[in-house]
């Protein structure tokens, strides 16, 4: 499984990319209006700090204009992917970036059916959003679960990775995990639960206290 980072925090996009352990990023509007700084400049430090694809939303919702944005969006670097939403126009602008060779993230899906027509398109990624479908009382791993199946009938026809997103525990990992999504995109404070269990802190600190008793030094 591949993870990206949902975040525009330039600070700990860097600092978890130094784990060599994160394979891309995705950012939104609402993301870049919490850094408070401006997105084309954000954009371009997230793209120097990681080498895999790193998602731009376009913000025009008519199709002419989204591929405007797009391009502009493209330019500042190779390993930039075109967020588009889930509408006819989102899909008419992936269709046409992706046979120019762009990579689109098609973000806001919450159907099957949907997620059958971001591949139709040409979409490298589809993004299914299972907090937001939890929040409503409605499986999102249900959604998810459902996705790869029909993808995995038709591997001849879809290349578009499954990119989990709107994840809001480890758990929601795990999941994605277990039925074979393609991609987990998580918030910097995820990435890092992903890391904790209250055994390997006992098991440190039991460890550490046994070796202090000893007086030795591995360093000197």
């Amino acid at each position: 499984m591949k993870f990206f980072i949902d975040s525009a925090d330039i600070a700990e996009i860097r600092d978890l990319a130094d784990t060599g352990l994160v394979d891309g990023v995705t950012t939104n509007p609402s993301l870049v209006a919490k850094s408070g700084r401006d997105f084309l400049t954000v954009l371009a430090e997230i793209c120097a700090a990681v080498s895999g694809p790193v998602s731009a939303e376009v913000t025009a919702t008519e199709c002419d204009a989204m591929l405007v944005e797009a391009r502009r969006l493209s330019a500042v670097a190779p390993n930039v992917a075109i967020k588009v939403p889930l509408t006819w126009d989102g899909l008419k602008a992936c269709r046409a970036l992706s046979q120019g060779g762009i990579k689109v993230n098609v973000t806001l899906c919450f159907s099957p059916a949907q997620a059958i027509l971001a591949a139709k398109a040409g979409a490298s990624f589809v993004s299914p959003f299972v907090g937001r479908l939890d929040d409503i009382g409605h499986d999102g791993m249900g959604l998810i679960r459902d996705i790869v199946a029909i993808y995995r009938n038709y591997r001849d026809a879809f290349r578009t990775e499954v990119l989990v997103a709107s994840i809001r525990h480890p758990l929601h990992v795990i999941d994605a995990a277990k039925i074979g999504a393609d991609v987990c995109t998580v918030p910097p404070s995820v990435m890092r639960q992903l890391s904790k269990h209250v055994l390997t802190d006992k098991g440190l600190d039991a460890f550490l206290a046994d070796w202090k008793t000893t007086g030795q030094s591995i360093a000197t």
